[in-house]
């Protein structure tokens, strides 16, 4: 069993292999300071929302929320610019973040890939903590594939 060296923090998955080197003390530190620092948030969120799913089986209406209105009607708020790899988004790809996957997207000409970690992937620990090595070896260039055919 992977044991966190950080302090209230504990990774009940299994992790294999290279996968110990995504759950570092600083990452899990990490991971813990925004779970400690949003979670009253998250659980104020999920109340609010199930709140709102009861209203709406009730009969209220779909349409956006008044309290919201101000930001809808602001005529000075605007996103920001998109990053320049973002500007040009004729052809781009999604896809899964299995090996074999984000080697095919890479290689195929999209000028953008976008790394699913949610529709396209089965949210598993275990594909979850193996894309982040994948994204990983990707960034640095250093990702490879072999199948069982040595392929």
């Amino acid at each position: 069993m992977f044991q966190s060296k950080v302090s209230g923090v504990q990774v009940l998955g299994k992790v294999i292999g290279q996968q110990s080197e995504i759950l570092t003390p600083e990452a899990l530190s990490f991971v813990a300071k925004l779970h400690r620092l949003f979670n009253p948030t998250r659980k104020q969120l999920l109340q609010a929302r199930d709140e709102r799913y009861r209203a709406i089986q009730a009969g209220a209406s779909l349409d956006f929320l008044p309290e919201t209105a101000h930001i809808r009607n602001d005529l000075t708020w605007r996103a920001a610019r998109p990053a320049p790899g973002l500007i040009d988004r004729r052809v781009e790809i999604t896809g899964p973040v299995d090996r074999k996957m984000v080697i095919n997207a890479l290689n195929s000409g999209a000028r953008t890939f976008m790394a699913d970690f949610e529709d396209s992937s089965s949210p598993t620990w275990f594909n979850l903590i193996d894309g982040q090595v994948n994204m990983r070896d990707a960034v640095r260039r250093t990702i490879t594939f072999a199948n069982a055919q040595g392929k």
